[in-house]
């Protein structure tokens, strides 16, 4: 585990707008790198690890207000940025801009929505799965996908899921903070609305990418959507689940670059 209190970040690009990437559950900065490496043209580039994820620091407590508090200890108000998050991180992007909004020039929210979901049984299944794997008995990676399948049975996912099983000289171990994910999941799954007490809409451009087939941002969320990013955009992309940016990256790059160019008028789409 690091000892810097500070996040992991990875940087890209040497001008244009900032642009800063949030990852999802089980995720890490570098899970952006192909749809980054795209943009570094126009815009610099900083992919994020999550707290809990990747090479950065793990906390005492899952508390997403607090995560979004410390991506925005990267962050300058001489400098506002177009912020991405996708799923929890979607979550700490959107509470960053609400808190930070002079951090912030324009935010885009990939298939999640500012409410509290009813159930996380399928990430907690894959965390379950992940701890009970036992690590000093492992030999291979291949040996890893093999006791996972009949938990996670979609090979994608469960490769995803293994991108964080690290080799650690003779030893294998897990990056993210698996007990704490396991035990505070209600805190990605909920939504803080507590800590937005007194709290102004964010009134900067706001792009919404679901995936057609994801439950995660339907129009029943649409009016909480409305009351704290006014100014929203949304963006159905087709054949794309929950992870849109890693089922349909071609289709995902253009709307996200579009946005870059552009920023978003309220209304809705498909693509």
């Amino acid at each position: 585990m690091p000892d810097d209190s500070r996040l992991h970040v990875t940087e890209l690009g040497e001008r244009g707008q900032r642009v800063v990437f949030c990852h999802g559950l089980f995720g890490q900065g570098k899970n952006w790198t192909s749809i980054a490496k795209k943009l570094t043209d126009q815009h610099r580039v900083t992919l994020v690890d999550m707290p809990n994820h990747g090479r950065s620091p793990w906390t005492e407590h899952l508390d997403l207000a607090e995560h979004a508090d410390l991506v925005a200890e990267l962050l300058d108000p001489s400098d506002p940025v177009a912020l991405v998050g996708h799923s929890m991180g979607g979550k700490i992007a959107m509470l960053l801009a609400l808190r930070h909004p002079e951090l912030v020039e324009r935010l885009a929210v990939v298939d999640v929505a500012p409410v509290d979901y009813a159930s996380g049984s399928e990430f907690a299944g894959y965390i379950a799965a992940m701890r009970a794997l036992d690590l000093d008995s492992l030999k291979t990676r291949g040996e890893a996908s093999e006791a996972l399948t009949e938990a996670v049975p979609h090979p994608t996912v469960r490769g995803f899921l293994l991108q964080n099983l690290r080799r650690d000289g003779d030893a294998w171990r897990w990056q993210p903070n698996l007990e704490l994910l396991g035990d505070e999941l209600d805190a990605v799954t909920g939504w803080p609305a507590d800590e937005l007490t007194g709290v102004a809409p964010y009134a900067g451009p706001v792009l919404w990418i679901g995936g057609e087939e994801s439950p995660y941002v339907s129009d029943a969320y649409a009016p909480a959507m409305d009351a704290l990013f006014p100014r929203n955009r949304r963006v159905t992309v087709k054949r794309a689940a929950h992870w849109v940016h890693s089922e349909q990256p071609e289709v995902f790059g253009e709307v996200l670059q579009r946005f870059l160019e552009a920023g978003a008028t309220k209304g809705s789409a498909r693509a």
